[in-house]
């Protein structure tokens, strides 16, 4: 497994507790080969800390940000209390994930007969985070390879592992649509209207939620953000385009409206 050499300060990094003293907890930097960082009694918590055994003990797995880095003495200071918990769960979630890429890399290696570090060497060429080529590679299918120089006879085992692995990445956006009718048969033409924004895109999921007259929620879900926005747009626009040919209105808005 490649390893970087040093972290940056300012970054997050995994590390496993080693020993914990009466003011400094020593600790084995997980994602930079087993290097040895410190975190000071004043850098455990926020406020006053009289036993630091209370905040930390020896295994612990935690995430820290780096402080300071002194690469000619080999110290690297870290803070616990720098790191709140939504920056903790991402970190830890982004540091499993790689540590899944690195093992599906070995199997990838295995059955195409290419050694791991020249796959890894390739991924790295044009990705920070492992984990992401094979995010790509399941969206993207073969397109991937057109950035990504993984050498010929792993990319179909590449793919595959992929496949088998990782689910396909999904975000989700909502807006809101403002449909109006002043015709008697105004209820009908909004079903009309509504039935036109489930429109059929591929790798699309578009839902309408009925939130109160006149007042409908479409929510999309799709692979990106880019996919996600043209979607709701022609949703949108779909409706609107059937309530404006009976001479009805209709609106769309990101947010919905105070009352």
């Amino acid at each position: 497994m490649a390893e970087r050499e040093w972290p940056e300060e300012g970054e997050l990094v995994v590390s496993t507790v080693e020993a914990v003293k009466d003011f400094v907890a020593f600790v084995r930097l997980d994602e930079y080969g087993g290097r040895q960082g410190l975190i000071p009694i004043s850098e455990i918590a926020k406020g006053w800390v009289k036993y630091i055994r209370d905040h930390v003990r020896e295994g612990q797995k935690v995430v820290c940000k780096v402080l300071h880095v002194d690469r000619n003495r080999g110290h690297i200071d870290l803070s616990l209390k720098d790191v709140n918990e939504h920056q903790r769960r991402e970190k830890i979630q982004e540091w499993k994930n790689e540590q899944k890429a690195h093992k599906w890399i070995g199997f990838v290696a295995d059955e195409s007969k290419v050694p791991a570090p020249a796959i890894e060497e390739a991924i790295r060429n044009d990705y920070t985070h492992l984990y992401r080529a094979f995010e790509d590679a399941v969206v993207e299918g073969e397109k991937v390879f057109e950035k990504l120089a993984i050498p010929d006879p792993a990319r179909p085992v590449f793919l595959r592992i992929a496949g088998e692995n990782v689910r396909k990445p999904r975000v989700t956006i909502a807006g809101y649509l403002h449909l109006t009718s002043t015709k008697p048969d105004g209820v009908n033409v909004i079903r009309r209207a509504l039935r036109s924004a489930i429109t059929k895109i591929d790798n699309v999921d578009i839902e309408l939620l009925y939130v109160g007259a006149p007042i409908y929620r479409i929510k999309v879900t799709a692979p990106d953000y880019k996919q996600a926005e043209k979607a709701i747009e022609k949703s949108a626009m779909a409706a609107i385009r059937i309530m404006e040919k009976t001479g009805d209105s209709g609106e769309f808005v990101r947010k919905q409206k105070a009352g």
